[in-house]
């Protein structure tokens, strides 16, 4: 397995260019299954997550050629139902072919996520919104085994305890894009990655309104074509490079990114001290001004997001004086804290809080990845640490980020590979 090595100390600065979103490629990817034929779609990140999407369609049936950031992906011809346990344990988003094979096929057979539960985690969103398409649904031996006559357009009420998810959106919307009828989604999720998809199935010749707001109307159609498409712009990772300047006191440019998905992190950023530069397609941050403390307060879309939570909680360790994080969406998304604070930060845990006493220096020191966005908070981390930070079980920031390491280093970071 790969470790990451950092020594501290350097400040980020010049320009980065910001891959395709992961969040947006995945569910795209398995949005070919529902119109046999050939797509090729440009701008996605090459990322284990990626890879593992390529191997549920092959399983499936499709031929998947990459080149460069795009892929061609060919589903004409018989496909498979079955997305077997092998595949999906190794990525939660291997769900998403639930609803195209639904759509196509009429059935499907997908594995259940590893380690998912029934209740609380978004999946029963998934299987609410698929039955009120008139499918039916049974979970057998670890499988959501789906199947239907015909799938027929009705109202449905989307939203969890947590708020909207994005996944049972997307799945509804793939599985009602060629209904009987039409279908209205109340309390979709309004993610900028749900109206990619969005916009990706109405290149193709959906009828969908509504994308970006609450409501969701979706008309049934018979037929589909197939279609090129560029993916949005990542701005988790996005996010992530601007709390890493920031952490370092640099100057960075962003390129290839869409300003608008990040209001709410860029009213942060500025609350902390940073100076922001807008243009169309870019994000210029300053940070040489250093870091004042702020409170940040996770919520869906728009407000700030869960996925850079860990990154702004190691950015804050630089703010001289106290800051607050309160996480609502996930219950463990505090994982990346017995490491920062191995590392020597002062950070105490209240439920749902983290309370950060930032101004004091960390040490590098070996720490773990326990998933993707702590693996990016440990970077963070490293970058502003005293002496040398290494990093292992790096799959894990692999499945999220376009070659992170070689990115930072071209922005003067000191960080290496080394592949043991």
């Amino acid at each position: 397995m790969d470790r990451i090595f950092i020594i501290g100390g350097s400040k980020l600065t010049g320009e980065v260019e910001i891959s395709g979103s992961k969040n947006a490629v995945l569910p795209i990817m398995a949005g070919t299954l529902i119109q046999e034929g050939v797509y090729t779609i440009r701008n996605i990140p090459i990322l284990m997550d990626v890879l593992t999407m390529a191997e549920v369609l092959k399983n499936l049936g499709a031929k998947i050629n990459f080149e460069g950031n795009s892929v061609t992906i060919d589903t004409r011809g018989q496909v498979g139902y079955e997305a077997p346990y092998e595949l999906v344990k190794k990525m939660r988003a291997s769900y998403y072919v639930l609803g195209p094979l639904v759509s196509r096929l009429k059935r499907a057979r997908v594995s259940l996520p590893g380690g998912c539960v029934l209740g609380p985690r978004p999946v029963d969103l998934h299987i609410r919104g698929l039955k009120s398409l008139s499918v039916n649904i049974d979970i057998v031996n670890g499988y959501i085994e789906a199947s239907c006559e015909k799938i027929i357009g009705n109202t449905i009420y989307l939203e969890g305890e947590k708020g909207p998810s994005v996944g049972a959106t997307i799945n509804t919307i793939f599985a009602a894009t060629r209904c009987e009828g039409e279908t209205i989604i109340n309390g979709a999720a309004i993610e900028p990655e749900v109206v990619d998809v969005v916009n990706f199935l109405k290149k193709m010749g959906a009828k969908i309104e509504g994308e970006g707001t609450k409501v969701i109307k979706i008309k049934g159609v018979k037929e589909l074509n197939p279609t090129d498409y560029e993916v949005i712009p990542d701005r988790i990772e996005a996010g992530t490079f601007l709390a890493a300047a920031m952490a370092t006191g640099g100057e960075l440019t962003l390129k290839n990114v869409i300003p608008e998905h990040l209001h709410t992190v860029l009213d942060k950023l500025k609350e902390s001290g940073a100076k922001i530069y807008i243009d169309k397609n870019s994000i210029r941050i300053n940070g040489e001004n250093g870091l004042k403390p702020i409170d940040i307060i996770v919520g869906p879309y728009p407000e700030f997001p869960t996925d850079l939570q860990p990154q702004f909680t190691s950015m804050l360790l630089k703010a001289d004086g106290l800051s607050m994080v309160k996480e609502t969406i996930f219950e463990n998304r505090f994982m990346h804290i017995p490491e920062l604070i191995r590392m020597g930060a002062d950070i105490k845990i209240n439920d749902d809080t983290a309370i950060i006493k930032g101004g004091n220096s960390i040490k590098g020191a070996p720490v773990m990845a326990s998933d993707i966005r702590c693996g990016a908070a440990l970077i963070i981390a490293g970058l502003i640490a005293n002496g040398e930070t290494s990093i292992s079980r790096v799959y894990h920031i692999d499945r999220g980020y376009e070659n992170i390491d070689k990115k930072l280093e071209k922005l003067g970071a000191k960080i290496w590979r080394v592949r043991e």
